[in-house]
């Protein structure tokens, strides 16, 4: 009688690649969860976003005019509208000065007044506070052109009440328009982004105020430390992320700034002389009908804005890396 032996196989490994595929199943399933998720917002923002930043690339290589729009025709010509704008003395003489001499102006005043603004509400009482910060926040709610408006108005060669106001003091004999010099036109257009960009600065700054220890401060106050001492030692260390955010996201308001320029008078083209970026852009796409070149202008607009923001945020972080 032959008897027969039978070896079972251990326990478990029949199933091993049934388990094993389980498990690469539910990775699976963990990593594109939240892409998945994602998945509607990014829809939008591609149709939004980055389909028109597409074709304003495509434009910027074309010879795009209104003969085009209407034959439909498509002029290819490579970078010669990128050679035009880089080659212009409008841009390096007017155009380029005006915007990052004013952007830099501008992120400086609005940063540095909303950051004495939040220290002041920081200091106040519950009420007060609410208060404050409700009146400032009405301010930022003023649309720009509303606000622009308001500016044009105060400063009106006829009816303004600024000339108004100098001229009563016995300061000038008659009205001045100061809408045509280069450096009084900027200085209104400061004022009033300053007055506009001051809440969010003040209002983001204010909360990091208040999460900062104030065992910290109680020690430093200790230790003899003055106002100001405390202020640059402890609080901006401690609210250095949040400065990163506010001028970061200031760089960029302030360096496309469009409605504050344009709606002033002789800022939609007429004086050549206060031209910056955004303006100069529409003014030749919608002014000239040259939408290849403004394109080009806006293509370059948005290089400059990418590489101010990715070196600022670099920087950043290798602070934080020490």
């Amino acid at each position: 009688m032959t008897s027969t032996t039978r070896v079972s196989a251990p326990a478990g490994r029949g199933n091993a690649p049934a388990g094993a595929d389980r498990v690469r199943g539910r990775s699976l399933v963990a990593r594109t969860r939240p892409w998945l998720l994602l998945a509607p917002a990014l829809v939008v923002l591609a149709v939004l976003m980055l389909w028109p930043l597409i074709r304003v690339l495509l434009f910027s290589l074309q010879d795009y005019g209104l003969p085009q729009i209407v034959s439909g025709e498509t002029v290819w010509i490579g970078l010669d509208n990128y050679t035009e704008v880089l080659t212009s003395a409008q841009l390096w003489q007017v155009v380029l000065p005006n915007t990052v001499g004013f952007s830099v102006l501008a992120v400086s005043c609005t940063v540095a007044f909303g950051t004495a603004v939040a220290v002041l509400l920081a200091s106040l009482g519950t009420v007060w506070r609410t208060i404050v910060s409700s009146a400032i926040m009405a301010a930022w709610a003023m649309p720009a052109v509303t606000g622009t408006y308001v500016w044009v108005w105060i400063f009106d060669a006829d009816r303004g009440v600024f000339n108004h106001v100098l001229q009563s003091l016995g300061l000038q004999d008659q009205a001045v328009n100061w809408f045509t010099d280069r450096w009084s036109f900027y200085a209104i257009v400061l004022i009033n982004i300053v007055h506009h960009g001051f809440p969010f600065v003040a209002v983001t700054v204010l909360a990091g105020l208040l999460g900062v220890p104030k065992e910290l401060l109680e020690a430093a106050e200790v230790d003899g430390a003055g106002a100001w001492r405390r202020f640059f030692s402890i609080i901006v260390p401690q609210l250095r992320q949040v400065f990163a955010v506010v001028i970061i996201l200031s760089t960029i308001w302030d360096f496309k700034v469009f409605a504050q320029v344009f709606l002033m008078p002789g800022g939609a083209g007429t004086n050549r002389e206060v031209l910056n970026l955004g303006v100069w852009s529409y003014v030749e796409s919608f002014g000239q009908n040259r939408y290849g070149f403004g394109s080009a202008i806006a293509v370059l607009l948005t290089l400059m804005l990418l590489v101010v923001t990715v070196v600022y945020v670099r920087t950043i972080l290798k602070e934080d890396e020490l």
